[in-house]
């Protein structure tokens, strides 16, 4: 593979300017580009397009997933009555029956009315209650647009509203714990000084009850070019604790624990994941850790009881060791059992491991091949129920069903969601292709099963790619509906295709580092290989062969747009990463240095700029019908390098470039779901007409 590359003497930036985000001007080029692509995307069939995927996001008959805390089970809810949504409770025995009776807490949509300010809800942090007594106070925390930014509000469960003189942390890109009922841990912006980098918090602070902000006492504090810092407290009886993490970069940080007023670091690898649960430090290396007595692999997971670690053994249990075609995703721990999730060549196997039995392990018989299943604790400090555990069940054409199980017993089915397309018309099936360093690269395919292998299926290739963040298969009725019920004039169906290329986790830490920096081609190269593997099968040709992908899936598809624009037919780039000269210094940018790389020091300039789309442009390649969207509140990625990547190429003479700013809803790209289904119809609409000649 050869890239068009530019000199480290970067020529001047014609589109500085539209990096005010908010400029009058700016802004000005938005709707005036917005007006263009509605004219052209937005008609009768496809408002009727757009109405059926909103039905699918707005529909009643969804599971309404649950967090449980004391004897109440928590759901954030939006529909068509509300779109902002409502924050509201129930009880297990009606949760678990045929018609759920709800209390309802808060009503985002009646708040933002009465406030002025179309609040966006983020979560809810609770305070652990007394023993025995019920929960009684959380933080609620909203996002005036959708954005990173947020309020936190102490809220009364109780009486069912905000706390009158209670905490109230403005809007910023805060990380909020509580200490206490009458105290928080906070790490916000204090002023100048108090931010990192890359935009988050640098110290964290001590605030009482009633006190001032301002004057809150300084607990914890990183340096300034490091991403953030995070005081935790662990509130579980028995081994209550604070937790500092001073994250360095995405995968490096250091973590401290609270003694004798001091904080101790706790001597694990900087790469390495740690999680303390009761007596138990858990640690999971990024990369081979050797020690006097052992090398612990990358991806395994290691545990050893805290104190012991603390007086100086090292002599881990390892729980789980990765193999070529297994890798573990997460983990959760009930009262008396470890519960790990793993990928086996992408489909989902669980395991259940023993503690009191050396940490025997057994399988539980719930995963189906081709299918998504993540187990993980109901409430493992319920004197009844510790033991219980949700499990989600999801497939490409399998409607998400909600388990309930005991370890040792049955897992039921409690809620399952419905089905939104004729899911007997398709089949899946798993593929490799051979990337171009040999490597075995899987993909999942979604098609009709009269699938004709002769290349005439209009087909939409997807990935991401990076960040460790795995791709697996899920049940959409969007993409069923917004993709494969789509037929051409002659009956041909829409083919899906979802990539599980490198620069993910697909595979643990290994596949992840595989892409990274100087090895970001081996990710696109893989992608490119899975197109190629595609129009060699028969599936498609490149002119029906379209590919999206968002935020760093957007700077993926930016690259197949300018290194290997003759693969396809149509591009759908989202909220993406494209200028990689300046991404360190647009929104949170400065924060992934560590995936890609720093373009301000020369020697690694030279291989971010062979991955920087802007950069790549070139007057004299014809490239495939492109469709750019952002939006305005993003502030992780942020709207600039959308704007900047479609005017250059308008500026460049290249046709068939569209452009689409929402102008709220932050780096999902949405703030409700009626902006959810205005999103995912423009792009569907937008591949599909390009790649059928109807554009």
């Amino acid at each position: 593979m050869t890239h068009p590359t530019e000199t480290m003497a970067t020529p001047e930036d014609r589109f500085l300017w539209l990096e005010d985000i908010y400029g009058d001007k700016q802004l000005e080029w938005v709707r005036a580009q917005n007006a263009l692509t509605e004219e052209v995307l937005v008609t009768p069939n496809f408002e009727e397009r757009e109405r059926r995927i909103l039905e699918v996001l707005d529909s009643t008959d969804r599971i309404p997933m649950v967090g449980k805390h004391g004897g109440f089970y928590y759901n954030f809810w939006r529909d068509a009555e509300h779109r902002q949504g409502i924050w509201r409770r129930t009880t297990w025995e009606s949760y678990s029956s045929g018609a759920t009776e709800w209390e309802l807490l808060l009503d985002v949509d009646a708040l933002s009315a009465a406030e002025g300010t179309e609040w966006v809800w983020a979560g809810a942090v609770f305070l652990r209650p007394s023993e025995g007594a019920p929960h009684e106070r959380v933080l609620v925390v909203l996002s005036p647009d959708g954005g990173d930014a947020h309020r936190y509000r102490e809220f009364d469960l109780g009486t069912r509203d905000f706390v009158e003189g209670g905490f109230d942390i403005p809007t910023a890109k805060s990380r909020i714990s509580w200490a206490d009922r009458d105290t928080l841990y906070v790490g916000t912006d204090f002023g100048p000084g108090s931010m990192t980098s890359s935009s988050y918090p640098r110290t964290v602070r001590v605030l009482q009850r009633g006190g001032e902000l301002t004057e809150a006492e300084q607990y914890f504090d990183v340096d300034e070019n490091h991403m953030m810092a995070l005081v935790l407290h662990d509130s579980t009886p028995g081994y209550e604790r604070d937790l500092a993490v001073d994250t360095i970069d995405f995968y490096t940080r250091r973590t401290f624990l609270r003694q004798d007023d001091d904080w101790r670091l706790i001597e694990v690898p900087e790469d390495a994941s740690l999680s303390l649960h009761r007596e138990w430090l858990i640690v999971r290396p990024r990369t081979d850790w050797s020690m006097t007595i052992a090398t612990h692999g990358a991806g395994s997971l290691l545990v050893i009881p805290l104190d012991a670690f603390l007086a100086g053994d090292r002599a881990f249990v390892t729980v789980f060791e990765p193999d070529a075609s297994t890798s573990l995703q997460s983990w959760s721990w009930t009262r008396d059992y470890l519960l790990l999730n793993l990928l086996r060549d992408v489909s989902s196997e669980i395991r259940v491991l023993d503690p009191a039995n050396d940490w025997t392990s057994e399988l539980l018989d719930a995963c189906p091949p081709l299918h998504s299943v993540d187990a993980y604790a109901v409430d493992d400090e319920d004197d009844e129920s510790g033991n219980d555990y949700w499990l989600i069940a999801t497939g490409f054409l399998t409607p998400s069903t909600l388990h309930r199980g005991t370890i040792r017993g049955d897992h039921t089915p409690v809620k399952s969601s419905p089905s939104y397309f004729d899911e007997d018309l398709y089949t899946v099936e798993q593929h490799f292709a051979m990337s171009s360093d040999g490597t075995r690269v899987p993909y999942f395919q979604i098609a009709s099963k009269d699938l004709r292998l002769d290349g005439g299926n209009p087909t939409l290739l997807s990935g991401y790619g990076g960040f460790e963040h795995s791709m697996t298969p899920a049940y959409s009725g969007v993409i069923g509906r917004g993709w494969l019920e789509r037929t051409t004039e002659d009956g041909r169906r829409g083919v899906y295709v979802l990539a599980n290329i490198r620069g993910g986790g697909e595979y643990g830490p290994q596949w992840h580092r595989a892409a990274l920096h100087a090895d970001r081609h081996r990710a696109y190269e893989d992608f490119a290989a899975i197109a190629g593997d595609l129009v060699q099968r028969g599936v498609t040709s490149p002119a029906l062969l379209g590919c999206t992908g968002r935020s760093n899936g957007g700077l993926l598809v930016g690259n197949m747009l300018t290194t290997y624009p003759h693969l396809f037919g149509a591009i759908s780039c989202g909220v993406p990463l494209l200028d990689m000269r300046r991404y360190t210094k647009l929104s949170a940018g400065f924060s992934w240095i560590a995936e890609y790389g720093d373009p301000d020091k020369p020697e690694e300039w030279e291989y971010v700029r062979t991955f920087s789309p802007y950069h790549l442009l070139r007057e004299d390649v014809v490239y495939p019908k492109t469709m750019i969207w952002t939006a305005t509140s993003d502030d992780r990625v942020g709207p600039v390098q959308a704007r900047k990547m479609a005017a250059k190429m308008k500026d460049l003479g290249v046709q068939n470039v569209w452009f689409h700013e929402a102008l709220e809803g932050g780096h999902a790209g949405a703030a409700d779901n009626r902006q959810a289904a205005r999103m995912h119809a423009m792009s569907f609409e937008f591949l599909w007409r390009a790649l059928t000649g109807s554009l």
